[in-house]
């Protein structure tokens, strides 16, 4: 394979596989929030359990995410050096910023969070939890900004081939960073409540901590449906705002060759042909595109093939149609996911309120693959929306095929993608390893037995002191 496809084989397999840690940790974070909010206020220390269990899950997901985000950056260098030196100088600042503000207040918040439960106040130790969920979320808006920037270059001028920072608010009130955010974030709430309710499942299935696992999975199950419901309309805004920023992705999202009626229907399902430009058994659903792209049931939607020659006359001859059947079928599969999260989340709801939860059994068993739905509408979108953006690393300035690096050789992407991927994956074993190992010990938080730790007389005895 030559340097570029391997070059971004590279970058999307390990940005995919950072983006399974992200959403973890911001939405995981903020439930344990929730949950030590309603201890300081109710008193109940069920859910100090409850915030001790889940934020030792938090924690491990934050630590290995740390690592897996660095190579992020360094593959800017390696990799993309000529994308880092044409955009550089606005690139730069808002990842500074999430390195040096955001990212630290979630460091030591999460210290003082950690270690401070026999030392500080209550209330001053909810407040440090509710500063490492704030932490994650500026780390969000702040990576986001520059991924907008990407999307839908603001605040900019062109000046001795490199694209320099003119107006750093406009980076900030980018309208596409406004639309990305909250569905971004309530994505990622929704991942930390399934992942809560999945787990709680389990547990119900097996009779384990009945009582503690319900209530956990009533927290789950409400932020689940809230965020499943507020990541529908978020969406709606997103893909308002894409007929307006980037309508050839829009139009590829419906594999749309042609400029549609008025109204424009929604096609559900579709065979297509990228190469004839044509579709074929098509399902389609009236009016529905046009509500999707303005917010009414009126209005046309212009074509792939329309587009191109606008394209062709502002930006020059060249194929700026993106992979069609890619961008079309990660959105559906991401739009399906987050119906049944929002399915789900009613049904769940409905089973908790009337008390019969734990007799469901196939909705628990349901739900324990439920886990994997918001990765997958995660994911997803997220493919969506870069394939979607080709030929384009920015939008309308820069190309993908001239930014990576020139002097990096296919065997040199090679051996590092294999080396990546490799310690990716030790890194996934450790994870799940350290995960199971939790959850066996359960809200309890049991440690082994000391026969089993040491047998020395006097830490067996230190340990009985300790659990006294």
């Amino acid at each position: 394979m030559d340097p570029l496809s391997l070059a971004r084989f590279q970058y999307a397999a390990t940005t995919i596989y950072h983006f399974l840690f992200v959403p973890l940790s911001i939405g995981l974070v903020f439930i344990v929030a929730i949950m030590e909010t309603l201890y300081v206020v109710k008193k109940d220390d069920v859910y100090k359990k409850m915030s001790k269990f889940w934020g030792k899950l938090f924690l491990i997901n934050f630590a290995i995410g740390v690592v897996t985000g660095i190579l992020q950056e360094f593959q800017f260098g390696m990799n993309w050096s000529n994308y880092s030196r044409f955009m550089g100088d606005i690139f730069g600042a808002p990842l500074a910023i999430e390195a040096l503000l955001a990212f630290f207040l979630e460091s030591t918040f999460i210290g003082i969070w950690n270690f401070g439960w026999d030392r500080l106040s209550k209330r001053i130790h909810l407040v440090s939890i509710w500063l490492v969920s704030i932490g994650t979320i500026l780390s969000a808006v702040w990576i986001l900004t520059a991924n907008s920037f990407m999307q839908e270059p603001v605040g900019f001028v062109v000046r001795n081939g490199r694209a320099e920072m003119t107006d750093f608010f406009a980076l900030v009130k980018n309208p596409q960073l406004w639309v990305e955010l909250p569905h971004t974030i309530f994505g990622s709430f929704a991942t930390g409540a399934f992942l809560i309710t999945g787990i709680s499942a389990i547990m119900l299935l097996k009779k384990r901590d009945i009582e503690f696992f319900k209530k956990s999975f009533h927290i789950g199950i409400t932020v689940g449906l809230i965020s499943g419901v507020l990541l529908a309309f978020a969406g709606h805004d997103q893909a308002k705002h894409l007929v307006q920023s980037q309508p050839m992705k829009m139009a590829a999202s419906e594999g749309l060759w042609k400029d549609s009626g008025n109204p424009a229907a929604w096609t559900v399902l579709a065979s297509i042909n990228p190469k004839t430009h044509e579709n074929t058994a098509e399902v389609k659903i009236p009016y529905l595109l046009s509500y999707l792209s303005y917010g009414k049931f009126d209005g046309k939607v212009k074509g792939m093939e329309t587009l191109q020659k606008q394209y062709e006359q502002k930006y020059g001859k060249g194929n700026y149609i993106p992979p069609v059947r890619t961008t079309f079928w990660s959105f559906r599969i991401m739009s399906l996911a987050g119906l049944a999260l929002c399915a789900l989340g009613i049904v769940g709801a409905f089973l908790a309120f009337r008390k019969k939860l734990v007799e469901s059994k196939w909705f628990l068993r349901i739900m324990v693959a439920a886990m994997s739905l918001p990765y997958i509408g995660s994911i997803t979108g997220w493919i969506m929306t870069e394939i979607g953006r080709q030929p384009w690393t920015v939008f309308g300035l820069m190309k993908t095929a001239d930014s990576v690096s020139p002097n990096v050789s296919s065997g040199e992407l090679l051996f590092s993608i294999i080396s990546f991927l490799g310690a990716y994956t030790l890194l996934a074993v450790v994870m799940v390893y350290l995960f199971v190992r939790v959850i066996k010990q359960g809200p309890s938080m049991k440690q082994e037995d000391p026969k089993v730790i040491s047998n020395d007389p006097f830490d067996r005895e230190a340990y009985h002191l300790v659990a006294k």
